[in-house]
């Protein structure tokens, strides 16, 4: 039975990364001709068209996949806690919270993860052409170029990633209780 609850963290967490994803690649207009975008959109479409017929988008913003991840993350919760399910129906405020919490964190986690390897990206293959480089610099641009302008020149040393970083692990940890 553990095997089987692991599988399905697994799963569900995958595919809810996915949606974020999907949702950050229209935030910063990404490429959508990208492999890898067209992998996000193949992917998330089956449940994302069905919620979009109800769920409109506000200002440009993709609301119908956040609503997707939220729910999708609810579900995980309820599924994960392995309460029955007179229990769960009293619960709904908890774990609509704590699904609230776990998508903020890993939209966190996916920034993290995305600016280490765009500085791993930068060290050995600058420049590159893949896909995958493509795709994380155009999701880091958007939240790297503000602090690069507040930032001094540094003389060729960009050191965005690491106060964008920085910010991502004090939030990780105010969310996670740590500092509170």
């Amino acid at each position: 039975m553990l095997l089987l609850m692991d599988l399905v963290q697994i799963i569900g967490s995958l595919y809810i990364t996915i949606v974020l994803l999907r949702f950050i690649l229209q935030i910063c207009r990404a490429d959508f001709y990208n492999p890898i975008s067209q992998f996000i959109v193949k992917a998330t479409n089956p449940l994302l068209i069905p919620l979009r017929r109800v769920i409109p988008s506000i200002k440009g913003v993709d609301t119908a996949s956040l609503v997707l991840a939220l729910i999708l993350q609810a579900l995980l919760v309820m599924v994960l806690s392995q309460l029955p399910l007179e229990s769960l129906a009293g619960a709904w405020a908890q774990i609509l919270g704590l699904s609230l919490l776990e998508l903020l964190r890993s939209f966190i986690q996916l920034y993290t993860w995305s600016l280490i390897l765009v500085v791993i990206i930068s060290w050995v293959a600058p420049g590159s052409y893949h896909p995958g480089a493509q795709l994380l610099y155009q999701i880091t641009e958007p939240v790297l170029a503000p602090i690069r302008r507040l930032m001094p020149q540094t003389g060729g040393l960009d050191l965005s990633p690491m106060i964008l970083m920085l910010i991502l692990f004090i939030l990780n940890g105010l969310l996670s209780g740590r500092y509170g």
